[in-house]
């Protein structure tokens, strides 16, 4: 190909543990041309991450690449080159959007200096200049109020909006190959597809090529020119897009391709108790922008005024945009966040307003699943020592070997083996990762669990997975989950009843099939056919 960009031969990545060797890839080869977007499909584990990084040279000190590894990029062997050359190359002609935006952006600096220093890295502008250049970029990744967003940190950002900044950053300086790493992962369904038309937007207009990493077939299917499917640190299967959707050639891709949420909640029991009872919750924040002396304040409602109850062994699902409320609401309602106004109640006992020492006995009972796993795993602990944690501090289990055993159960629940105990989080996949995470929430045998997109970083199959596990444990234990997700054929298929919430008010309440089957509100209508149709 005249016009090729990118070609990669027989990359292989091997990691150094303390229990041996794993290899993470295995003689993938692949290209794409400029203009081309190329989507890298497979499950967690698959080494498809570890591929792009290969391409980045930003692989973890103890990765050792094969002695044939050849990654060629616009004819010039990136092999050969001094890291020196690489920082030059990266954030300017490549760059990079990563899965989880929350690890990689700066938790002390904010998010507008942090756009600001990838041009300034490359190009000289006036510091005028320069902040228009980064609210241009801000507002071009549809990122509300850029303005004030500019001042803000990311962790005052919801997952979605943290996700659009790093999507402004990695295109900042126009580069020639964008590898986005699943860069919908942390966005709601109609975001999504309008960061999917932006990125073809912005790569018909810059002749870009892009290669898609995802788990998303949706996405790939509306996106990509052609598709390469990874198993195993493994290419089993290329082609183009339609060829390879219209006629399956491996067992594998025909697994991919039939693997979507299924099935429908069990029955609910309408006389089983209340277990958590939020009622009228307000949350506000207040926003600062402009200058130190002519700055002002603007208060948002993140939360006004909503309520929410749950039974034993009932899934609520909460969906809505990003920066709707969603999470905001769930963190207060178990004490993770301030409430202004309204009551929480938990198994009929008010607990809005009892300080930490209180609510210390409550905590096994209550769980949670945070949205981002490696943020949420301790990176300096292995995974034993992150599972026993919870169970040490609360006093759970008699004895070690009891402890032991609680673990084991926890992993094998999860579908992980029990040799991952002894690695730590950053030698995990996201999926891998997202598992540990529920692992850790379930070992402690709690009665209400708050998960907060806790399928947002698996692929399709492992996703399944997934929601099968979390109906058997409530089944098994009468659980009861407030479910905050963006996905709605997993809320379809986990959910009892299901809120929608816009701007920090409820705007549809009801069963999940009557919500999602038939919206009475032009935005519930919006978010479902965003959901349910390819995007075009």
């Amino acid at each position: 190909m005249t016009d090729q960009l990118l070609k990669i031969d027989n990359v292989a990545v091997s990691f150094r543990t303390s229990s041996g060797t794993t290899e993470a890839v295995k003689d993938v080869s692949y290209s794409v041309a400029k203009g081309e977007t190329l989507a890298v499909v497979g499950e967690s584990g698959s080494g498809k991450s570890v591929t792009a990084r290969a391409i980045m040279g930003m692989l973890a000190p103890n990765a050792i690449v094969g002695e044939d590894t050849a990654i060629e990029f616009d004819g010039k062997d990136l092999t050969k080159f001094s890291e020196i050359e690489m920082q030059e190359l990266r954030g300017n002609r490549i760059s990079m959007i990563f899965q989880e935006p929350l690890t990689s952006l700066n938790p002390v600096h904010k998010v507008g200096d942090q756009v600001a220093e990838i041009i300034s890295s490359h190009r000289r502008l006036s510091k005028s200049d320069l902040k228009a250049e980064v609210i241009r970029l801000l507002t071009e990744v549809q990122l509300p109020n850029p303005e004030a967003r500019y001042a803000q940190y990311p962790h005052e950002m919801s997952g979605g909006q943290r996700q659009r900044v790093m999507i402004a950053m990695a295109l900042a300086n126009d580069p020639d190959l964008l590898i986005a790493d699943e860069p919908t992962t942390a966005l709601d369904v109609t975001v999504q597809a309008e960061i999917l038309s932006l990125l073809k937007v912005l790569q018909a207009k810059h002749h870009m090529a892009v290669i898609l990493i995802t788990h998303d077939l949706t996405v790939v299917q509306s996106v990509s020119d052609r598709v390469v499917v990874m198993r195993r640190g493994e290419v089993v299967e290329r082609g183009a897009t339609a060829d390879v959707f219209e006629n399956p050639q491996h067992d594998y891709t025909k697994h991919l391709i039939n693997s979507e949420p299924k099935g429908l909640p069990d029955p609910l029991d309408d006389n089983a108790p209340i277990v958590m009872d939020g009622k009228d919750l307000r949350i506000v924040f207040t926003l600062r922008s402009g200058g130190f002396f002519s700055g002002k304040k603007v208060e948002l409602a993140a939360v006004d005024g909503v309520s929410a109850s749950i039974r034993r062994g009932e899934t609520l699902g909460i969906v809505g945009e990003s920066g709707s409320g969603k999470t905001t609401f769930g963190m207060s309602l178990i004490r993770l966040g301030e409430t202004q106004e309204g009551e929480i109640s938990f198994h009929d006992k008010r607990i809005e307003r009892l300080s930490r020492n209180e609510m210390r006995p409550l905590r096994p009972r209550i769980q949670v699943v945070f949205q981002d796993p490696f943020s949420s795993l301790n990176p300096r602990m292995i995974v034993r020592q992150i599972l026993e944690e919870g169970l040490v501090v609360n006093n759970l289990g008699a004895n070690a070997a009891e402890r032991r055993d609680m673990i084991h159960t926890a992993m094998d629940d999860v579908q992980m083996p029990h040799s991952a105990l002894e690695r730590f989080p950053h030698e995990f996949s996201g999926g891998q990762r997202q598992r540990l995470a529920i692992a850790r929430a379930i070992v402690l045998k709690p009665e209400f669990i708050l998960l907060d997109e806790p399928t947002s970083a698996l692929d399709l199959s492992i996703q399944a997975q997934i929601i099968d596990l979390l109906r058997d444990l409530r089944r098994k234990h009468g659980l009861s989950y407030l479910f905050i997700s963006h996905d709605l054929k997993v809320v379809k298929a986990l959910c009892h009843n299901t809120i929608v919430m816009q701007h920090g008010k409820v705007v549809e309440a009801g069963p999940t099939d009557k919500v999602l089957s038939n919206p009475e509100t032009a935005y519930t209508q919006r978010l479902v056919k965003a959901a349910f149709e390819v995007v075009a």
